[in-house]
């Protein structure tokens, strides 16, 4: 059985879904492992390394003749359709966004396994690549503000006299927050951080960390996620929000709702009552942005109130690619433990009776098995039916 691992093709993104280290794993499975020429080269891996592996290194692959496809970034709708009927994909899918990708994926009967799906369980932790990449992403955020910031992170008491720490502001505690408070910590910074979820007070204080408490609802969904606030309570939270915005240098927002558009958490008015030379950290920006304006990939200078100088707003953008040889080492992991549970002896056997292999997956047999995506495929076709009509 062919297991296909691409070279990804998605500007800027350096990770890949196989290591040296997994393919042996991958091999020891009974999979035939083909890697495309270059796949490993941004995350520090050489062809060679795969092949002394038990991989064979293919120019272009073949995707037509491949029973397993395994990738990073969620496939175009071509790449969808040249696979043949019953082979299988594992990878990120992005299933809210990437709509005619999934459509492509159950019109051509292929099974896609989505990681963004694996149930939230203690046996799927191995194969939670959300959890993974926002271990990495959360790492990267404050290394990126610690760059930009014009003052050190840590207290100093020198003979010239006395720098005080940064303060450090996190939105969002889950696991890309948790990881950027423990790093701005060890960092020497003050960190406070907050999060609509009252549980994550705990959590932030093993960290090192201070929990502001917001008089709030408390909005946790199901598998420990947060979920939307209502357009009032958001309000209010900017409000209660907002003076603790103002106190710090640093403010790195993490808070996403999964399949929905990253809250909005902070305004262009909060941005500029911060101080002078100020560092804001959307990691949320590729899904919409926490922080008013930013835009992924991009610094952006936010004048201040008094206009006595500039914010710098920084839209973070493929933050776990930018360190793609761990970010890949773990990635090509939770890949291979879920192929783990797909694979016997060489051939699959897809045991739909696993939770964990259920929940995953996002098509089979020419379905849309995920039945919130189903749900958005089903209103997008509506709409689409409805404006053809409407243009007789």
């Amino acid at each position: 059985m062919k297991l296909g691992i691409p070279r990804e093709r998605r500007e800027g993104e350096r990770r890949v879904a196989a290591t040296p280290d997994t393919v042996r794993q991958l091999v020891a499975m009974g999979l035939d492992v083909l890697v495309e020429t270059g796949a490993g080269d941004g995350a520090g891996h050489a062809d060679a390394g795969y092949q002394q592996a038990g991989a064979t290194i293919v120019p272009v692959l073949d995707t037509t003749a491949l029973d397993v496809l395994a990738h990073v970034r969620p496939l175009d709708p071509n790449t969808a359709a040249s696979l043949h009927k019953g082979a299988v994909t594992v990878g990120l899918a992005s299933p809210s966004s990437d709509l005619p990708a999934v459509q492509a994926l159950a019109d051509n009967a292929v099974t896609s396994f989505a990681l963004e799906l694996v149930p939230r369980i203690s046996r799927a932790q191995s194969m939670d690549a959300l959890t993974s990449q926002a271990l990495v992403a959360g790492y990267r955020c404050v290394l990126e503000a610690a760059i930009r910031l014009p003052r050190f992170f840590p207290l100093y008491m020198t003979a010239a006299g006395t720098i005080p720490p940064a303060r450090v502001l996190v939105l969002g505690a889950g696991v890309a927050g948790l990881q950027a408070i423990g790093t701005a910590k060890r960092l020497g910074a003050r960190v406070f951080a907050n999060d609509i979820r009252p549980a994550s007070a705990d959590e932030v204080a093993s960290m090192g960390g201070t929990f502001i408490r917001l008089d709030l609802e408390t909005a946790e969904a199901a598998g420990g996620y947060a979920r939307q606030l209502s357009s009032d309570a958001g309000t209010r939270q900017r409000q209660l929000l907002a003076p603790h915005v103002a106190e710090s240098d640093v403010l790195i927002t993490t808070a996403a709702v999964p399949g929905r558009p990253a809250p909005l958490l902070v305004t262009r008015e909060m941005v500029q009552g911060m101080r002078p030379g100020s560092v804001v950290v959307d990691l949320a920006a590729e899904s919409g942005g926490n922080v008013e304006g930013s835009v992924p990939g991009r610094d952006i200078p936010i004048p201040t109130a008094d206009g006595t100088g500039h914010i710098t707003l920084v839209g973070l953008k493929d933050p776990a690619s930018a360190m793609a040889s761990d970010a890949s080492r773990l990635y090509a992991k939770n890949v291979a433990n879920l192929l783990a549970l797909l694979v016997q002896d060489g051939h699959l056997a897809l045991d739909f009776g696993d939770e964990v292999v259920a929940g995953a997956c996002l098509t089979h047999a020419g379905e849309v098995r995920h039945r919130p995506t189903a749900d958005l495929l089903a209103a997008r076709t509506a709409t689409a039916a409805a404006g053809q009509e409407g243009t007789r």
